[in-house]
């Protein structure tokens, strides 16, 4: 490759990188937590706290929905709780507005059910910032960027990629050091990086790009030709003439044997979806959850006047469509291979956040200047802005675990506490940097990460540890799980804050990430470099 090329790679590669560094280290951070998505929805609602509504039925459920909102009954749909500390609610659209319910709050449901879930909010900041819409076309942006990054990445290092995998170069060239970490994490999660740039930018951006193909290219016909082969349910007209339905359990259990006729191991359903029910040509579609096939998400669509089963997409008996749908998402989230793969894509996830953190510091150790004191300000601009926005990143998510936490044990709704910790700790860290020596503020904000993570882990495993012994389920180890993995980031976050105080000290005077060394950005410091 010319020189002249290379040098071309390297400023896409350097630039695509800094401009989505900072929303992919808060995606990849989010999105290493979210994998364990049903154990953080244990931990928020242990199984011994059951909430109200969780013992209802889901026929009572539905029949008060009905008699509540009658015009539900044409289309509306029921999210099974995952546990016993959960319960069921049902959602329909109103008014143009999509309303949520459980069997209690039928008669004033609410705009949203997931607006306390902290697994959702969560979830709501890998997928979008936690800013609805605009959040989700501009991670599209990024992933795209993201994408170029990888591309540009891998030309610059094809021809020294099995010497860059093994080159681990430890002594006091610091730079050297984070440069070899850097591409040896990006050499190994590679194929895993391509897959989350791939899927990352089709999940935000489809709706844009399915418009765009639908003017340019279909005519207009496009929307009307992607419901039809996308549906997995037949669509069917009311006929006016009432009829019996069998009981939900029942759909459910027809569900499970078809499904597990179709050639998967496990079938857990997780949603219902009714449309004319009560109805001659009632129909009822179960979706649920396989382990160990690529293809996580299956559904199964009934007659819910007798059963009989009218469509199948589940296992051996997926469309095109669907299994490409379901391979995406299984890929994009690791669902697809139980403990294992959660696992290694919350290991991969956490080393995608470092691999970003460390980009901006290498960008940073690049420009700086070694002999001088005073170093250049877009230098000291990076700096701040890493501190702020991936230390902060972290610091504010351990912030919505404790106010979710405290939310709970006061009887409150945890929705306004979560975003107001996360998003005020966020903003206060950004600030933090700003004004404090970097160093400083490197060091302060790891301790406080360190010490705010492992309080939460430690507290809620000191109240719950003899409920968990206890109740002994399967949800009850989710809640030690997340607890002792709270104690492990803590630990990590605290080791972190050593080592960045240690380069602070014995590092080289003249780095941003020193604490001796003139600057004119803090006026404590002497002419000798040291704090008066």
């Amino acid at each position: 490759m010319k020189a002249a090329t290379l040098r071309t790679f390297q400023t896409v590669h350097t630039w695509t990188g800094l401009l989505a560094g900072f929303a992919l280290f808060v995606a990849f951070y989010a999105g290493a937590l979210i994998v364990f998505h049903d154990d953080i929805a244990a931990w928020q609602n242990p199984p011994w706290h059951s909430v109200a509504d969780s013992e209802v039925p889901i026929d009572t459920l539905i029949q008060r929905l009905l008699t509540a909102h009658p015009a539900a009954r044409d289309d509306f749909g029921i999210v099974l709780p995952p546990d016993r500390s959960h319960a069921a609610y049902a959602y329909w659209v109103e008014k143009g507005e999509t309303r949520f319910a459980t069997a209690g709050q039928v008669g004033a449901p609410r705009a949203d059910a997931s607006e306390n879930e902290l697994a959702d909010f969560v979830y709501a900041l890998h997928d979008s910032l936690g800013l609805p819409v605009v959040g989700l076309y501009l991670m599209g942006i990024v992933s795209v960027l993201y994408g170029l990054a990888l591309v540009s990445g891998i030309l610059i290092h094809l021809p020294q990629l099995v010497s860059d995998f093994f080159a681990m170069r430890v002594g006091r060239n610091l730079k050297r050091l984070w440069q070899d970490a850097h591409n040896a994490i990006g050499v190994i999660s590679l194929p895993f990086h391509v897959i989350f740039a791939l899927t990352g930018a089709l999940f935000c951006l489809f709706t844009l790009m399915l418009a765009a193909l639908n003017t340019l290219a279909f005519d207009g016909k496009l929307f009307d030709a992607f419901a039809k082969a996308t549906q997995t349910a037949p669509v069917v007209a009311a006929t006016g003439v009432p009829a019996d339905m069998l009981p939900t359990q029942a759909l459910v259990e027809r569900a499970r044997a078809e499904a597990l006729a179709s050639g998967v191991t496990t079938f857990k359903p997780d949603y219902l979806h009714f449309t004319h029910y009560g109805d001659h040509n009632a129909v009822a579609e179960v979706r649920g959850l396989s382990q160990r096939t690529l293809g996580t998400f299956g559904t199964v669509a009934l007659s819910m006047r007798d059963g009989r089963v009218l469509q199948t997409h589940v296992g051996e008996r997926y469309s095109l469509n669907g299994i490409s749908y379901a391979s995406l998402f299984g890929l994009h989230f690791g669902s697809f291979g139980g403990r294992t793969v959660q696992w290694l894509y919350f290991i991969l996830g956490l080393a995608g956040a470092f691999l970003f953190y460390s980009g901006n510091l290498l960008w940073i150790e690049s420009r700086r200047k070694r002999r001088h004191p005073d170093q250049p300000r877009r230098t000291r601009a990076m700096a701040r802005a890493t501190v702020g926005v991936c230390i902060g990143s972290c610091l504010a998510i351990s912030g919505a675990f404790a106010a979710t936490w405290a939310a709970e044990r006061l009887g409150m709704e945890a929705g306004v506490p979560q975003r107001v910790a996360c998003y005020g700790l966020f903003l206060a860290a950004c600030a933090y940097a700003c004004v404090r020596p970097i160093a400083c503020a490197a060091v302060e904000l790891l301790w406080a990460t360190a010490g705010l993570t492992l309080a939460v882990a430690i507290v809620d495993l000191a109240v719950n540890g003899a409920a968990i012994v206890r109740d002994g389920t399967p949800g009850a180890w989710s809640v030690l799980a997340v607890d002792l993995t709270g104690i492990a980031l803590g630990l990590v976050f605290a080791l972190f804050a050593r080592a960045t105080a240690r380069r602070a000290r014995e590092g080289d005077a003249n780095s941003v990430w020193a604490f001796h060394g003139p600057s004119r950005e803090d006026p404590r410091l002497s002419q000798q470099g040291r704090y008066e």
